[in-house]
Formats: structure tokens, sequence, C-alpha cells
């Protein structure tokens, strides 16, 4: 599978073309646009480039000084498209984490199929108290957030209604890795794992877990979630990227497809899980 950021810079690059384009055919030179636009050669090039994201201030002056702003619509839709693609932790992440939780409810709301592949943690909405706030802790202090720890583990609480609440389908598949990362203490993760035991018994959920023997017909892949067929989160050190291409959501659940024929469920998947607590003793 390509890096999960580059259909975002290849949308961010598809607008830097389209904007030279309208320059190129005003006839007007880099320099001359600049002056038009009063700001600096080097921005030109730099928008151009797909160096530099251009605001919607910018793709207004730059149409105004092509001739064209009947254009700017169109760009600056697509612009912000472009963004929302990829947006770093530290901007979504800046005022805390408390908030990045309760933005995801009206969408987990309005799903009906979740398809979800955790390579590295127990989803968000499997997680215990303890587990969370062990996790949560991490990334505040990691990426030197605002502590809003304990509203953050309390909106992350909220938000995991959904397993239990209104018409909600889980797929869910794990790597057995995620039963032995030791995230807090081995009193947390033995309840964080005794949790997984009890929701792998609810009629709306269904929990894979790969063990670490299987042949694979895909590799590790990142944290990603497939909300019913039409969109795509993946999470990745920098930044959660969202997909909306159909050609795109096809390729990740062909993944998950490929990963799900390896998993194994049920009395087995226990199995992983309870050898998993027995370790922590």
């Amino acid at each position: 599978m390509p890096s999960p950021s580059s259909r975002a810079q290849e949308a961010r690059e598809a607008i830097a073309s389209r904007l030279r384009d309208l320059r190129l055919d005003a006839g007007i030179t880099a320099r001359e646009l600049a002056v038009r636009c009063d700001w600096s050669e080097s921005k030109s090039s730099r928008i151009e480039h797909a160096k530099t994201p251009p605001s919607d201030a910018d793709i207004r002056a730059w149409c105004a000084a092509c001739g064209v702003p009947e254009q700017t619509g169109d760009l600056i839709a697509a612009n912000r498209q472009a963004d929302s693609m990829y947006t770093a932790w530290k901007r979504l992440q800046r005022t805390g984490l408390r908030r990045l939780q309760e933005s995801g409810v009206p969408l987990y709301d309005q799903t009906r199929q979740f398809h979800v592949y955790c390579s590295n943690v127990v989803p968000g909405f499997f997680q215990t108290p303890g587990y969370a706030t062990a996790l949560l802790s991490s990334i505040a202090r990691f990426r030197g957030t605002p502590d809003d720890v304990s509203d953050a583990v309390a909106a992350r609480m909220a938000r995991s209604g959904v397993i239990r609440e209104g018409d909600h389908r889980f797929a869910v598949l794990v790597e057995e890795s995620v039963l032995r990362y030791r995230i807090g203490s081995p009193e947390v993760m033995a309840a964080q794992l005794g949790h997984l035991l009890s929701v792998m018994a609810l009629p709306s959920v269904s929990l894979g877990v790969i063990p670490f023997a299987a042949p694979r017909e895909a590799w590790p892949l990142e944290t990603f979630t497939v909300f019913d067929r039409q969109r795509v989160h993946v999470e990745t050190l920098a930044a959660s990227i969202k997909e909306t291409q159909p050609s795109e959501v096809a390729l990740y659940l062909r993944a998950f497809g490929n990963m799900k024929r390896v998993a194994v469920y049920g009395a087995d998947a226990r199995s992983l899980i309870t050898s998993a607590i027995d370790a922590l003793t």
C-alpha cells in the first residue's frame, strides 16, 4: 500500500499545478503575479511547487491577478478538501485531547458499519478508563499538549457507548502484539484484556486476533478505521489522514479482507487473550 499521506500530497500538488496553469494562461511571470498580489516572488514559487499551501485569501488574490475570479470558488473548495485529508496531530491536539474525542462523536453516531484494524493499541471504543488514561497520558507527555487527560478519558468513555447503542456493527481486527504491549501497569492491562473478553460477546461486535505465527497476506499496517465503506481514517505518528476517494477506500477494505482471512475468532481469539493475561503474572 502507498504511504497514507501520498493522496493528500497529490491533491496539494494538483491545486498547485492548477494555479500555475492559470498564471501561464494569463501570460504573466511569477514576478508579475507577486507584484499584483503584493507578496514576494518566493511565495509564488512556494505555492506553485506545493511547498506552501495557499490560504483562501491567497487563492482569491491569485485568481484576481490572473483575471479569472470565477475560478476562485472551485479552487478554494478543492484546497480545503486537500487540507482536511492530512491534519497534523499537533494542530488537532493544540488545545488538549478532550475536544478531539468529542469531535468524533457525530461521525461515530451516524456510522452503521465500522471496519477497524489496530496494530499498536486496543481500539478506542474498547478501552477501559485505566488503559485510556495510561495511553492518553503518554500521548500528552510526548506531544506536550495541555493536561486535560481526565476530561479526555471521560469523553472517550462517553463516545464508547456507540458499541452498545443504536444500529452499529463493528468488524475489528487486532494484531496479537496489541494484547502484549504493556500500556499502563499489569493490573491495568489485565483489566483491559478482561474487558476485551466481555465486548467479544456483544452481538454488534466481531473481534478477530491476528496471531504472531499467522501466514501473512498483508504486512502489519498503520491503524485505520473505515466508516460505512465510504471514508477511511488512518493514524500515523505525525498526523490523521482522511481518505474518501473510492479507490483508496477499496484499497483499505481489500487489506482488511486479506488480514481477516488469517485472523482467529471465538474460542481461538479468547485463548490468545487469556494467554496474554496469564503472561502478566
